[in-house]
């Protein structure tokens, strides 16, 4: 059973890393290259969207299963420093920073009217939303994949015990 956990939690933590890691790398430097209005249509858009039960499962599955692995495993050494690095990591590093940064940076930007706004405050919309969005989500990202190597070596030790 605790292999069955790790095996979930890994493959959970490499989904949510792999997302960050799409979106750092490609997904916004192609919305960069849009107008203000277009930009900000897109994000509207991208943050409704994601929204669905299928994010809400690696996301949250990921909240979930990093400190049930940990703990199933807290006998097991390196497995569970291992497991409690990555849980810390992506708690503090993904979950909090989405939770105390791109959250309500999407929900201010959701509030938004475009279509009743001047270019002036579309483009200071932009301005105060996507360099600071793209930084959290640099930032969730590098904590994503610091997950990930400790979510690949519990495993590695784990088979090897």
């Amino acid at each position: 059973m605790t292999t069955l956990v790790l095996i979930i939690t890994a493959v959970l933590t490499a989904l949510i890393g792999g997302l960050f890691y799409a979106y750092s790398c490609s997904v916004v430097l192609g919305l960069g290259k849009l107008s203000d209005t277009e930009y900000l249509k897109a994000m509207q858009n991208i943050n409704r969207e994601i929204l669905n039960p299928v994010f809400f499962m690696s996301f949250m599955g990921t909240v979930i299963f990093l400190p049930v692995a940990t703990f199933l495993l807290r006998s097991q050494q390196p497995v569970f420093i291992f497991l409690l690095l990555a849980t810390l990591a992506y708690l503090i590093g993904v979950f909090g920073v989405t939770v105390a940064g791109n959250v309500p940076m999407n929900d201010a930007l959701d509030k938004f009217d475009i279509s009743n706004s001047t270019a002036e405050a579309i483009r200071q919309m932009r301005e105060n939303f996507e360099n600071r969005w793209n930084f959290l989500n640099n930032i969730r990202t590098v904590f994503s994949v610091i997950s990930i190597i400790f979510v690949v070596c519990a495993c590695v030790w784990h088979k090897e015990l």
